[in-house]
């Protein structure tokens, strides 16, 4: 059941907004349906109720929205401060997303995000933490550790196309109205079912992560043919 009546937390800003997130979904399906061309496999593998944590790969900029706007239910994603600048900070906050600070613990990201979960919400990460090959070659330890606090689900998620062919003009996106292949796995429990935060049950479950998304990614590439 999701709590209602939150207010504004110490440092001024706002819990995350469902509705919020709900709005950017309709604006990341009329972008990038309106942009794109997106193939959405196995969506339907994601639970349509309760937490849930979709895991993506990262090799580009697209990948977040392209999720906003293909995943089955909002999403707050967790984004790098930076990112957050200008008129982006008060439009990124407005559709539910976390900024995080990459360069610690950041313990109000922390907060807000298994706040998302206790919700019932969808978690967006980049587990790899920043943009990269988007082979998952190299987790943080972050997806484990709200996977085993909240018992969240990890779902998964490839996104495909884009890394090969960039546009021109932009380089961190796919050329307009190409195709972009996003897969969806299957839903699993990252944790041992002990339900222990110590350091080796989140290593454990760190590398149990990683060998699922590992294999989702090159399953979603035989089946795309990326």
């Amino acid at each position: 059941m999701r709590r209602s009546g939150r207010t504004a937390d110490a440092d001024g800003g706002r819990p995350p907004s469902a509705s919020g997130a709900a709005v950017g979904r309709r604006i990341g399906i009329g972008l990038m349906y309106g942009l794109w061309k997106p193939r959405v496999l196995g969506a339907w593998r994601v639970p349509s109720a309760g937490p849930v944590i979709l895991a993506v790969n990262h090799a580009h900029g697209l990948d977040g929205p392209m999720l906003m706007g293909t995943a089955p239910r909002p999403v707050h994603f967790l984004i790098k401060k930076e990112a957050f600048v200008g008129p982006l900070d008060p439009f990124l906050r407005g559709i539910g997303q976390l900024k995080v600070d990459r360069s610690g613990t950041d313990r109000k990201a922390v907060t807000d995000a298994l706040a998302v979960l206790a919700d019932d919400g969808v978690l967006g990460i980049f587990p790899e933490g920043t943009r990269g090959e988007g082979d998952f070659a190299s987790l943080r330890a972050g997806l484990a550790y709200f996977a085993v606090r909240s018992g969240a689900p990890v779902v998964p998620v490839a996104v495909l196309g884009s890394a090969e062919r960039r546009s021109r003009a932009i380089k961190a996106v796919p050329p307009l109205r190409s195709r972009v292949d996003v897969v969806f796995g299957d839903a699993f429990a990252a944790g041992d079912g002990s339900g222990r935060r110590t350091r080796t049950a989140l290593d454990a479950a760190t590398t149990r992560i990683q060998e699922r998304l590992t294999a989702h990614l090159a399953q979603a590439r035989r089946l795309t043919g990326h």
